[in-house]
């Protein structure tokens, strides 16, 4: 009687055991026909880190293709910068080169009859002597008109070419277009004055071609 109890009861639970064997793989089903897997009554898909890794290299593509862009649009800039500067580096050349030439075609032009004017003024010179010493002779004073006449008319023909006399009795000694030669006493002249001119300079343009000889009053 007690032996076919338990035989029940073994029964029993073997039923249960099994009972519980199957809600166990009911529990745990996959379906492979969909890609599914169903655990508890809930659906993971078998797919899940492939698709999860496909979006995150997707996602690295975009933010490459992004940075690419980002990189090459400052590369642009750059460039357009870059090619701005040296235009208006090369307009400042040009603009300083043309300004160059125009400088040195003025002092071409300017200088061009410095040989010429600097041949004359030996001739200058002589005139300007026969006026010093002729006008202390009598004799000479109708001649004298003639030639101050000429000296005249040659001062006026090489000043409008530049060249500018210097050297006045009564102004102030300068070493730069004076040359002294020696002192002298003049009473009515300042001091570290020229006192008198023995020789005339001449300057064309800005350049001096030569130093007024003279004597300074002490």
């Amino acid at each position: 009687m007690q032996r076919h109890k338990m035989n029940h009861s073994f029964g029993q639970q073997g039923g249960q055991q099994g009972g519980h064997a199957e809600n166990g793989a009911d529990s745990h089903s996959t379906r492979p026909e969909d890609g599914f897997l169903e655990h508890d009554g809930i659906m993971f898909g078998q797919n899940v880190g492939k698709n999860a890794a496909a979006d995150v290299a997707h996602d690295e593509a975009a933010a490459s293709a992004e940075n690419a862009a980002s990189v090459e649009s400052l590369i642009e800039e750059r460039c357009k910068a870059e090619l701005t500067e040296l235009r208006l580096r090369n307009a400042a050349e040009m603009d300083n080169f043309k300004k160059r030439l125009t400088r040195e075609h003025d002092e071409q032009m300017r200088y061009a009859a410095e040989k010429v004017l600097g041949d004359l003024l030996p001739t200058l010179d002589n005139l300007d002597l026969a006026l010093r010493y002729g006008s202390k002779s009598e004799a000479c004073k109708d001649m004298l008109q003639g030639v101050a006449m000429t000296h005249k008319l040659l001062l006026d023909a090489v000043e409008k070419h530049g060249l500018k006399p210097l050297g006045e009795e009564g102004e102030e000694f300068d070493p730069n277009v004076h040359e002294a030669v020696g002192f002298e006493d003049r009473p009515d002249f300042a001091p570290n004055s020229v006192a008198r001119v023995l020789q005339r300079g001449f300057k064309l343009g800005d350049r001096l071609l030569r130093p007024a000889k003279v004597m300074v009053k002490q």
